[in-house]
């Protein structure tokens, strides 16, 4: 069982946060401009916690503030904040001025803490390939050996629920393959999209290779 924090500024949001991801925030309500200047004043953290269309999920991120960008004169906040451990919500805050929670951080399966080194090498592998397919820059073999599951899945727009699979996944194992998964899959799509981009240039003809003599 993983450490246990009582009455957590909590902050539901349309997006999820990985450990590691830094994102922008515009705070304007009431609630939240309250919530994030004890956070600053305290130098403490709050939760963010996809709001999804089939309601709130109870599996988030804690997040603390790296950078306040500007404050405007009605107390509207530009932030930056970085994700930095995976929780899950125990129990709802109601009597704060802003949502709260009792919350557990997620532990790592003991059973199955060691990365596969193959798992590993093929999600580097893949994001690579992926980075320097929209990049033209390759990562260098340095700083991909520095790069976790989350570090690399930081860098890159996935698909919310796919970014929620990842966050509540125990193993790091499981991971490195469910993002080998994902980094294969964007491949593929971004392939399938040069060669519909290819036949419209066409007229509806795609290009074959060769040329006639």
């Amino acid at each position: 069982m993983g450490e246990a924090i009582d009455r957590l500024p909590l902050f539901p949001l349309g997006l999820v946060l990985l450990p590691e991801e830094v994102v922008p925030l515009h705070i304007f309500e009431e609630r939240y401009k309250l919530m994030v200047d004890e956070c600053l004043e305290h130098e403490s953290e709050f939760g963010i916690l996809w709001m999804a269309d089939g309601g709130l999920r109870e599996v988030g991120c804690t997040a603390r503030v790296t950078q306040l960008l500007e404050r405007l004169e009605d107390g509207r906040m530009n932030i930056l904040v970085q994700g930095a451990e995976p929780f899950r919500l125990v129990r709802r805050i109601e009597e704060l001025p802003y949502p709260a929670g009792d919350v557990e951080l997620l532990d790592e399966d003991e059973d199955d803490a060691a990365t596969d080194p193959e798992a590993g090498a093929g999600a580097r592998e893949r994001y690579a390939d992926l980075v320097e397919r929209v990049t033209d820059s390759r990562p260098s073999e340095g700083d991909l050996a520095d790069l976790d599951a989350y570090g690399m899945a930081a860098t890159l727009d996935f698909a919310l629920d796919a970014k929620q699979d990842l966050l509540e996944l125990r193993s790091e194992r499981l991971r490195m393959e469910r993002l080998g998964e994902l980094f294969t899959s964007t491949m593929d799509r971004l392939e399938q999209a040069e060669r519909t981009a290819e036949v419209a240039r066409g007229n509806g003809h795609l290009k074959m290779g060769g040329e006639a003599g």
